[in-house]
This record gives C-alpha cells, structure tokens and sequence, in this order.
C-alpha cells in the first residue's frame, strides 16, 4: 500500500504549523489517518528537525486490534505521542487527522483549571475547552485523559503545563482547530491583562454553535 497521500500531508501541516509558530524546534506533532486502510496512520517521527523532513521520513504507524500499536514504516521512529493521537482516533471514527502543540498562549490558558472560552464567534465551534491535569507526555495515561476530554463531539482540549491538542474530520479541520485555539488563548491572556477579559454570552456561544451545525455560519 503507498502511503504518499497521508505523509504528504502531515508533512504540509507540519511545515505550516512550524511557520505560523504553532509548533517551535522539534516540539509538537500531527498524524493523519489513512482512507484506504483506517488502521494506519502517518505521524510525524521524534525529535526531527521539520526543516528539510521529507515524507519518506513521516513513521507509518499500524493500529493494532488489541489496542496497540507498531512502527511498520519510516525512516525515524514516531513521535511518543503515538498513544494520544491514536487513543482519540480509536474513539471517534469521525476524526481523521490530530494536532498536538505546545504553543504559547494555548499553554499558558492551560496552566489554570477553568476551561477556555470563546471571545469571538469562529471560537464558538470548539469551545469549551477543558483543561487535563498534567500526566506523563507519551503515557497511555495522558493518553486516556486526553481522550475522555475529547468526548464524543469535542475538537480540542487543553493539557496543564504541555499544551493543546486538536482534531478534526481532516487535516484542514484539524489545523483550523489548533489555530482558533491559539488565537483564542492569546485573546484572552491579553484581555485579561487589560482588565476587560469578557467571554461571548452563553446564549450567543448556543446561537452559534447552531449555525454552525447547521453550516450557515459566515
């Protein structure tokens, strides 16, 4: 089986996660799940400068029945994260494509223990986003907590002192969700440091979430 298509693409959000300062050095990684085989996912290796990586080099990961998983091809090992990215795939048959940063803002909202929420209404889609107390990076642990904030409809969570993780149906929804995210974490850490921290009213959060649902939302 060629799995071009999905390291590509992992491949591609990498680099723009690492231009846009969603992800700095070699922190952070993405995975994709393969159509043709939804057991197989594409993830990006460990500790790999994302400069220069070629999609030869994103690990090929097999998701084994007995939930766990093997390194079946690549040419460095995947990212520890294997467990959490696959934890949330195994879940929920609707996300394709996982997203896990430690960036800036995102982690400073998840130093606290209240849940992120939305300051504008692109932000409503995802929200609210719980807070996982810090386990391990790398555990199936962290892995299962992860999951469990997830739920059964969630896009993002946050984890205390390591950062956030995203997904979505596809790479795109994946990313869009990571990038809200961090948009929103920075809203609010400098709003509230302004004084004028105010989170969009439930009421409207509800009105959008509706419309976006129902995929009339502008």
């Amino acid at each position: 089986m060629n799995h071009e298509e999905i390291r590509v693409t992992v491949l591609e959000a990498i680099k723009e996660a690492y231009k846009t300062g969603l992800i700095t050095g070699t922190s952070g990684n993405i995975a994709m799940r393969s159509s043709e085989d939804r057991s197989i996912i594409a993830i990006t290796p460990s500790g790999i400068d994302y400069d220069g990586m070629k999609p030869e080099d994103i690990a090929i990961v097999r998701m084994n029945e007995d939930g766990t998983n093997d390194w079946i091809e690549g040419n460095y090992k995947p990212s520890s994260e294997v467990p959490m990215h696959t934890a949330v795939m195994r879940a929920r048959p609707d996300v394709n494509a996982t997203v896990h940063t430690h960036s800036k803002y995102a982690t400073i909202c998840a130093m606290g223990n209240e849940p992120l929420l939305p300051i504008t209404p692109p932000h409503c889609e995802f929200t609210p986003i719980q807070v996982v107390r810090f386990i391990q990076p790398g555990s199936n642990e962290v892995a299962g907590e992860v999951e469990k904030a997830i739920g059964a409809k969630g896009r993002v969570c946050l984890i205390k002192n390591h950062g956030l993780f995203a997904c979505g149906k596809n790479m795109k929804a994946a990313m869009h969700a990571a990038q809200y995210t961090e948009e929103m974490g920075e809203l609010t850490v400098i709003s509230k440091q302004l004084g004028n921290y105010e989170p969009m009213p439930q009421d409207a959060v509800d009105m959008m979430q509706a419309m976006i649902a129902a995929d009339q939302a502008v």
